[in-house]
């Protein structure tokens, strides 16, 4: 077993193993909102890097960056054994044309980037023209990555067209919000992973900000049809990613900030993170 790891307390079966892993993968939020340099990347990969599984460049702030920069950045990351993974981009370069999309796999890959994210409620396309869209990204060497989010706004669903979701099933007891029928959700996420999709990705913000409680049937639907290990949760909110971790062990894969890192770390290992129990055992939370 690593160094890095003696300190902590894992079960024997619960241990991750080392990098590259395919469960309990840690992606690490990288420039959005604010700037961070390279100088800040580098002090994380150097003192953390052992436990950040990959990087990712949100709401298509790369494409704000010199290629130059970019490079450097990406080539910093592999250093360190972490992948480099798009995020929400791929929505603004279709609109450019049929070519357009391939055009962005091309370009993406020679940066050296190793992931494609789909936001899917984002493209608004077809279900035939996003299994087209994961086929040639693994075509093209690189790894799919769509991500779904579910629904609490009746509005939100289309009246024609492409109806990507469905209808809304009951509020559970405590709960005022309506939910989409996530079976529907997951059927099509299926369908991507049968397309060669690689991991998928669930907005779980939505999941507990927007609903009376943590929609804890809703997430155990998602794990038990598509699988901890193909399954990654946006859980940028510290509080959602200690209850993933509570309920779920260190093998759940999370998508938090760069901020986050080590207190997700101390959680996966002896829950030496900060204490959220306060929260955890509110009406906020329904387990």
């Amino acid at each position: 077993m690593s160094l890095y790891y003696r300190w902590k307390n894992f079960e024997e079966d619960e241990d991750r193993p080392e990098k590259p892993r395919r469960f309990g993968v840690t992606e690490m939020r990288g420039p959005n909102h604010t700037l961070l340099t390279q100088n800040v990347l580098q002090d994380i990969f150097e003192s953390m890097g052992q436990f950040v599984d990959g990087l990712k460049f949100s709401g298509g702030s790369h494409s704000l960056m010199p290629k130059s920069f970019l490079k450097q950045v990406i080539d910093m990351a592999h250093q360190h054994n972490v992948y480099v993974s798009t995020g929400d981009w791929a929505e603004h370069l279709i609109r450019k044309g049929p070519s357009a999309f391939k055009d962005y796999v091309e370009e993406c890959k020679q940066m050296g980037f190793d992931t494609i994210e789909l936001n899917v409620t984002s493209l608004e396309v077809p279900e035939d023209t996003l299994l087209r869209y994961v086929r040639l990204i693994k075509g093209g060497g690189l790894k799919a990555k769509p991500q779904f989010a579910v629904k609490f706004n009746k509005s939100d669903i289309p009246i024609g067209g492409d109806r990507a979701f469905g209808a809304y099933v009951p509020p559970p007891p405590r709960s005022t919000e309506l939910v989409e029928d996530v079976d529907l959700l997951i059927r099509r996420a299926e369908r991507c992973l049968e397309a060669g999709a690689d991991m998928i990705m669930i907005d779980a913000d939505d999941l507990c900000k927007h609903a009376d409680s943590v929609r804890a049937d809703v997430i155990a639907k998602v794990i038990g049809r598509l699988g901890l290990e193909k399954t990654m949760f946006d859980a940028s909110n510290a509080r959602a990613s200690e209850w993933f971790v509570r309920q779920y062990g260190p093998k759940v894969n999370l998508f938090v900030d760069h901020s986050q890192v080590m207190d997700l770390e101390c959680l996966r290992g002896c829950n030496l993170g900060k204490n959220h129990n306060s929260v955890l055992g509110s009406s906020y939370f329904l387990f």
